[in-house]
């Protein structure tokens, strides 16, 4: 005769057929990570207060068992929450951990381009704005941003190559004082905001048709005295003729000829 060992008045065998009984189961211990609800992180970015934001979107992303669209939406809204708080690494490292779980969210992508661009990294927020573009052609923001970024970074290129260059070829520079502007990158880069201001004045008297101290004649004096005064002022020291160029820029930033 086979003997089992009893415990409470019940078999081995037959504690082992309850323990993986379906009734047994469900009496095992109680789930101590209950998922955590969306709908106030919802809610509270529907209102757009940043600290209701953070406060109800944050258990969202820290719960384990958020499910990968709901954390990467509370992502989102915490990272543009922490950007409106002015806390731009937090709202960042939302945005990548965002688009590192989703990388097709266009809107993700323009926002944190958009930031980015705030930021003076405009090479990430031109790539941002391309992908953005990628996953959905029609997104406007994305494509008005990424048009305005390359105007911009082509202005930015085009100022760099005139950068230190005055507004005279230097091969054909004659005059000392032409030649020691060549040579000084800050002296050559007022030479040549003068020479644009001076240039806008003269297209605004051509253009009004005025007599005095407005007219064209008037204008091409007063620069004509200014280089004569550039040209006495180097003589004497560097400094100087940086003074009496600066003293120029400023007159004609202020609309006067002279």
């Amino acid at each position: 005769m086979r003997r089992y060992l009893t415990i409470a008045g019940l078999s081995v065998v037959a504690l082992l057929s309850l323990a993986s009984s379906p009734s047994f189961a469900a009496v095992s211990e109680p789930d101590d990570d209950p998922l955590i609800d969306p709908a106030p992180c919802v809610n509270a970015a529907t209102d757009g207060d940043a600290d209701k934001i953070i406060a109800a979107c944050t258990p969202l992303i820290d719960q384990h068992r958020t499910a990968k669209p709901d954390r990467v939406k509370a992502l989102l809204a915490r990272a543009a929450a922490f950007d409106r708080k002015q806390q731009p690494d937090r709202a960042l490292a939302d945005y990548d951990a965002a688009l590192g779980l989703d990388a097709t969210k266009a809107d993700g992508f323009n926002a944190r381009g958009e930031l980015r661009r705030r930021q003076g990294n405009r090479r990430g927020a031109l790539a941002d704005f391309t992908a953005a573009l990628k996953h959905d052609p029609q997104h406007q923001a994305a494509r008005a941003n990424a048009k305005s970024l390359a105007q911009e970074l082509e202005r930015l290129g085009a100022e760099l190559a005139l950068k230190g260059k005055p507004s005279f070829d230097c091969k054909t520079a004659r005059r000392a004082v032409q030649k020691a502007i060549c040579a000084d990158p800050d002296l050559a880069d007022l030479d040549r905001a003068i020479d644009a201001a001076y240039q806008a004045q003269l297209r605004q008297a051509v253009a009004g048709v005025v007599s005095g101290a407005g007219s064209r004649r008037a204008v091409q004096r007063a620069q004509q005295d200014f280089i004569a005064a550039r040209d006495a002022a180097f003589g004497r020291s560097k400094d100087q003729l940086r003074g009496v160029m600066q003293a120029r820029l400023q007159q004609l930033l202020a609309g006067k000829a002279d």
